[in-house]
């Protein structure tokens, strides 16, 4: 649902089709379900994803400015980036477009990751007790909210601030 949203948000948004074209092919997010046996393959799949998802970004970025800034066509561009390398990709941001991708924002290098995350809320209610005026009083209840992270899930801090995550949920 929220890939299927997000596609439709941003194609609407976008004035022009994924080649610049009015009426070209609009741009579409994927989505998937997948039942994985354990924890460990789950945070492993997780983890592939957001490296994914650095590498393509740091090819899109390279790519990107060498057309925006560096004025080659987009075939010259990909010529250009063909069996390039990682290092090889922040070299040419770095040399050539004063750019150091590990300053670039963390939601374009690291994606995003939705968590379900229980918050304690609390309210002031008016209530009246029997035999006593109306008064006051705080109520907590519990409530889940969907969170937004733009941070590494690929090392282990992730994962020990937000444990819930592969737990069972029994609620």
């Amino acid at each position: 649902m929220v890939k299927a949203m997000s596609s439709a948000s941003f194609s609407r948004g976008a004035p022009l089709g994924l080649r610049g074209e009015p009426g070209s092919r609009r741009v579409i997010f994927d989505g998937r379900v997948v039942l994985y046996p354990t924890n460990r393959n789950l945070k492993d799949y997780l983890s592939w994803r957001q490296a994914d998802c650095h590498v393509n970004n740091l090819y899109n970025t390279v790519f990107w400015t060498l057309v925006q800034k560096g004025g080659l066509t987009t075939a010259q561009a990909e010529d250009r980036l063909k069996g390039t390398l990682a290092a090889d990709k922040n070299e040419i941001l770095f040399s050539e477009f004063d750019i150091n991708y590990n300053n670039e924002s963390a939601i374009h290098r690291k994606g995003t990751t939705f968590i379900w995350e229980k918050r304690e809320e609390t309210v002031i209610k008016r209530m009246k007790v029997p035999g006593e005026e109306e008064k006051d009083v705080p109520v907590t209840s519990s409530r889940r909210r969907v969170q937004s992270y733009h941070c590494d899930i690929i090392g282990d801090q992730f994962w020990e601030e937000h444990p819930r995550v592969l737990e069972d949920d029994d609620s």
